[in-house]
């Protein structure tokens, strides 16, 4: 298969619009759905940890799949993958839309996150095609800044779009918005994005991904599952076999790689201290992260009652400052103080979190959005601070033959952490609902978002000490936007 010129002009620009209206689709239903998960929960009738997995399956299908689906573009051609993830994912959000009950809305869910491992490692490299490197700055700039408002808007976004309530379709909305969308960017792409692959391409590792996503979904599945079940034996023999299938899989990926041959994960990455320091941080900073997601929509409507639309807009401190702290991380944190920002910016979360603690405890059951601005807005700035630098550091002392493989892991540890977020922090806010001794419904949620509010803050002080096993400083290059942030394994 051969490559296609590089479109230029009016071509190029409608193919950029392509992209970028995916990209928007995939980072908003990361977050979109947590806001009407109230509703959703009324609609259905749905279970606690069904409302869990509506939101982790689209992270856990997501997290398994993108190594393979950038392989697949290497292999068949960006293009044409890029169109097939982009229509399975306009399908699964009619399925989800469509869902009559919760096992076929997580179904649809997770068939969403493996049309995105499709599409999405595609965007990147369809931009290195597209431009040149000395205009590759520009769109790499808009790219950032689109799935920023994407991961921040999506609560908003979503609580707007349920209110509206648009043909009755209520909470429905939020996903049957992305079919026209859908359908313009495959018009789009279809006519004008280049077609291009790999000069060297690798084979499919087909048994690592098997064993990746048995090791993970007999985690996740009884982590979720066994807190309603009352924890009976079966929960903790799946667990166990869960974790022999990750050995598995990592004694699996040691033995391709020294065979020579290209794993899913070159474990050899792992030897650098600073890149594993840099997963690790990532984990401890993304599961207290995308489980603060969960349950502060939760605490606000039913807990607190909010309606979902002033629920969604409390949530507007935060959206603001993330944008703000990351531009100011990126362009000028990161090279004064360089690992300091990592180090700082979660323990500014924690101190967000602490401050909505003792906020609520102080004010109880009456809490308005205004009381919540101060800790919220700490929370942003301290995300934001985060997720602009964090990549820069992590991959900044990867040997270069290793890019593509560090890149890749990295962007599968941020899902990854996310779908274990969702289940690890949704189970220890369910069981302390279930334990609180308070005879009010909000009495309940404030003991159960208070307890799970402090085991964050936890969380958020660990990631910030192993943030000091990063690399002091981070090139030039790198901070320059030269790094490496293709999933490109």
């Amino acid at each position: 298969m051969k490559s296609s010129a590089p479109p230029i002009g009016r071509a190029r620009s409608i193919a950029l619009v392509s992209l970028f209206m995916a990209s928007f689709m995939e980072l908003l239903d990361a977050t979109i759905v947590n806001v009407a998960l109230p509703d959703i929960e009324r609609a259905m009738d749905a279970h606690n940890a069904e409302l869990q997995w509506m939101v982790a399956s689209y992270t856990l299908a997501l997290a398994i799949g993108l190594i393979t689906g950038s392989r697949l573009g290497d292999i068949y051609g960006r293009k044409k993958v890029f169109i097939i993830g982009l229509v399975v994912f306009t399908a699964a959000s009619v399925l989800c839309g469509m869902a009559m009950n919760p096992e076929m809305l997580i179904a649809s869910r997770a068939l969403q996150g493996f049309a995105s491992a499709a599409m999405i490692p595609q965007v990147l490299s369809s931009l290195q095609v597209m431009y040149k490197p000395s205009e590759r700055a520009g769109a790499m700039a808009g790219f950032s800044a689109l799935a920023g408002v994407a991961a921040v808007s999506g609560p908003i976004l979503g609580a707007i779009l349920t209110d509206a309530n648009i043909f009755g379709w209520g909470w429905r909305t939020i996903f049957l918005v992305n079919v026209p969308v859908g359908i313009f960017a495959v018009i789009c792409a279809v006519k004008f994005v280049p077609e291009s692959v790999a000069p060297v391409r690798h084979r499919l590792d087909l048994s690592g991904v098997v064993l990746l996503a048995v090791g993970m979904l007999a985690i996740l599945y009884p982590l979720t599952m066994g807190r309603e079940d009352g924890w009976p034996l079966w929960t903790f023999l799946t667990m166990g076999f869960g974790l022999v299938g990750l050995v598995g899989f990592v004694l699996l990926q040691r033995r391709e790689e020294r065979k020579g041959a290209k794993p899913l994960v070159a474990m050899s990455l792992f030897k650098n201290r600073p890149f594993a320091a840099g997963i690790a941080m990532m984990f401890l900073f993304f599961i207290p992260m995308n489980g603060f997601f969960l349950i502060q929509t939760l605490f606000l409507q039913l807990g607190l009652q909010y309606p979902i639309l002033k629920a969604g807009l409390t949530m507007i401190p935060f959206s603001i400052m993330v944008p703000v702290l990351a531009g100011l991380s990126a362009a000028i944190l990161a090279r004064k103080i360089g690992r300091v920002v990592l180090q700082l910016g979660p323990l500014v979360i924690a101190a967000g979190f602490v401050v909505l603690i003792l906020t609520v405890q102080a004010v109880g059951g009456t809490v308005t959005p205004w009381h919540l601005v101060t800790g919220l807005a700490l929370s942003g700035a301290g995300f934001g601070m985060v997720v602009a630098p964090v990549g820069i550091f992590v991959l900044s002392e990867v040997p270069t033959r290793f890019a593509g493989s560090a890149s890749g892991l990295f962007n599968t540890t941020s899902q990854l952490s996310g779908a274990l977020g969702v289940a690890i922090v949704g189970t220890v806010f369910f069981d302390a609902l279930d334990s609180s001794g308070a005879h009010s419904q909000s009495g309940v949620f404030i003991d159960g978002f208070t307890f799970t509010m402090w085991f964050m803050a936890a969380g958020m002080v660990l990631a910030s000490a192993a943030a000091t096993f990063l690399p002091r400083w981070a090139s030039e290059s790198d901070l320059a936007g030269d790094a490496p942030a293709l999933v490109d394994a």
